[in-house]
């Protein structure tokens, strides 16, 4: 698989290296003319809504969860 790939690659850079490139037009940038006065940004008055943060007490029902773990002798075969 190392071999396809590095034979891909370099035949890839070959096919690159033998293109040959000729420019034929002279290209030549856009001719701008800006004339532009100082203009004015928006005011904007933003008020944002009040927020009272704060905490209550709560008591929340948990359930309650029975889990048998097996001894040792019963024939625990997991290696620790």
């Amino acid at each position: 698989m190392k071999a396809i790939i590095t034979t891909l690659v370099g035949a890839s850079c070959l096919a690159l290296v033998a293109c040959d490139v000729d420019q034929t037009k002279e290209g030549d940038m856009p001719d701008v003319d800006v004339n532009a006065t100082g203009g004015q940004l928006p005011e904007f008055n933003v008020e944002g809504p009040t927020v009272n943060v704060g905490t209550e007490n709560k008591t929340v029902q948990v359930p309650t969860v029975d889990v048998d773990v097996p001894d040792e002798a019963e024939g625990n075969t997991t290696n620790q």
